[in-house]
């Protein structure tokens, strides 16, 4: 089943410049489509998660527009979800 990942500009030099990845594969979770992500942009993978494989507190990731924070990486995944992923910004 595919999914769609949206990068925002700030990890786009890890997407090879694309601000949408499409991937194909099963996954039942999260954890699982991140992983047919990192399979074609692995880059991407150290900002996303830390070494223990959580979600970085500064990122958030939304499917079908929902946060997945409380769920972490065993959130669910239905066929053809869309995956953005959301750093914080900070600046001054």
């Amino acid at each position: 089943m595919p999914f769609v990942f949206v990068i925002p500009g700030a990890l786009q030099a890890h997407s090879g410049g694309r601000s949408e990845v499409r991937v194909d594969g099963d996954a039942a979770t999260v954890d699982a489509a991140l992983t047919l992500l990192w399979r074609e942009c692995p880059g991407l993978r150290d900002r996303v998660l830390t070494e223990r494989h959580e979600i970085r507190p500064h990122v958030n990731v939304f499917v079908d527009g929902t946060n997945v924070r409380a769920a972490g990486l065993a959130a669910p995944l239905r066929n053809h979800a869309e995956i953005i992923i959301v750093p914080a910004v900070s600046g001054g």
